[in-house]
């Protein structure tokens, strides 16, 4: 995602990195869970993306850092508030997370070059690269 300059107001406050979250009342970063993989090359790669995609909030992306897939799901630690069950003892990877520039600020698709939110949408994809996918 590409970072904006302007500084951005919410109730007169100026958020920055450091009060942003508390912003966030959909706790964005929370709700799903993304893995890189391999780009896929042949139609097999793309046989078994199609498989994966298949199943209930997966999804595919291609952005500037290469593919991913996207898991739709919620932290079981996210209280109702939307606060951090465990936040004194959550995982490095969350302590990691910058949100410099994050969802609270654009989505996330924004970013991406190429989204599959399903089967159809891929097969589609596929059938456009691959002119004999059809025929095996």
């Amino acid at each position: 995602m590409k970072k904006l300059d302007i500084p951005v107001r919410i109730d007169g406050v100026e958020l920055t990195p450091e009060n942003k979250c508390g912003f966030c009342t959909n706790s964005k970063c929370c709700h799903y869970v993304t893995q890189s993989i391999d780009a896929p090359r042949s139609k097999h790669d793309f046989e078994h993306l199609l498989w994966q995609v298949s199943h209930g909030n997966v999804q595919a992306y291609k952005d500037s850092d290469g593919w991913c897939l996207l898991f739709e799901t919620s932290c079981t630690h996210l209280l109702p508030d939307g606060k951090c069950g465990i936040y004194e003892a959550r995982p490095e990877i969350c302590r990691e997370h910058s949100n410099d520039y994050c969802e609270f600020d654009a989505p996330a698709e924004e970013g991406f070059d190429l989204h599959f939110k399903d089967y159809q949408s891929l097969l589609k994809y596929c059938k456009k690269r691959f002119p004999r996918w059809e025929r095996g």
